[in-house]
């Protein structure tokens, strides 16, 4: 027997892993998710945050690219370096929780009342902006009808509710929602009917309300007897 038989230890070639050919198909420029994630968050380029907020996503049967897209638009929502209309942008057409939740305490209203009238919010988010100190957020939050009857309730006896939600809140289960639960939306027009801040237009169609409790109180606040 000679020296060059194979011996009976010998181990075989290693082969690639499924990570290795997957690492050799990424171009060279390929920046990790973290990477770039920082990099856009920390970003101070308005133009890069601009194209990467309006560039379409990705078809969701590419599971991995339609995820990393959608987890650095979090990064450029929450930049105040991108343009605040591509922060409108994404606010009114996001339906992404992540995103929205990083715009709904945007700085500038205007992005904020985006989200607060998008219907694809959770219930619990358009909730807590129906407390905005800005109205025209609170309005926008209060006409979602992801917007919960708690949430609803709450803004008719709101001392900061102005006559445009006021007259809004006032027409549900009767104009609007007329398959609304009964109960519920009957409370809801009863507290329009005693907050202050009611116009009297509102108050005097309260008090011809098919609910005898909400027609009660319109009719005792529009005598002056609160």
């Amino acid at each position: 027997m000679t020296d060059s038989a194979p011996q009976p230890n010998a181990q075989p070639a290693a082969q690639p892993t499924a990570k290795q050919h997957d690492d050799d198909t990424l171009p060279d420029d390929f920046e990790p998710l973290t990477v770039t994630y920082e990099r856009l968050r920390h970003s101070t380029d308005p133009s890069e945050l601009s194209e990467f907020a309006r560039t379409p996503l990705p078809d969701r049967a590419d599971q991995a690219a339609f995820s990393r897209a959608t987890a650095l638009l979090e990064a450029v929502a929450g930049n105040p370096h991108t343009p605040v209309e591509d922060r409108v942008f994404l606010g009114e057409t996001m339906p992404f929780p992540n995103i929205l939740v990083k715009l709904s305490s945007d700085p500038e209203a205007s992005v904020r009342r985006a989200v607060a009238a998008n219907t694809a919010d959770k219930n619990w988010l358009v909730g807590r902006l129906t407390k905005d100190p800005v109205p025209e957020v609170r309005d926008a939050a209060l006409v979602n009808p992801r917007t919960s009857w708690k949430m609803r309730l709450e803004g008719a006896q709101s001392p900061d509710a102005d006559a445009k939600a006021l007259e809004f809140l006032g027409k549900l289960g009767v104009e609007l929602e007329p398959d609304a639960p009964a109960v519920l939306s009957s409370m809801v027009r009863r507290a329009v009917a005693a907050n202050p801040n009611t116009p009297a237009e509102t108050r005097e169609k309260l008090a011809g309300d098919a609910s005898a409790e909400v027609a009660r109180c319109a009719k005792r606040h529009l005598g002056g007897d609160a």
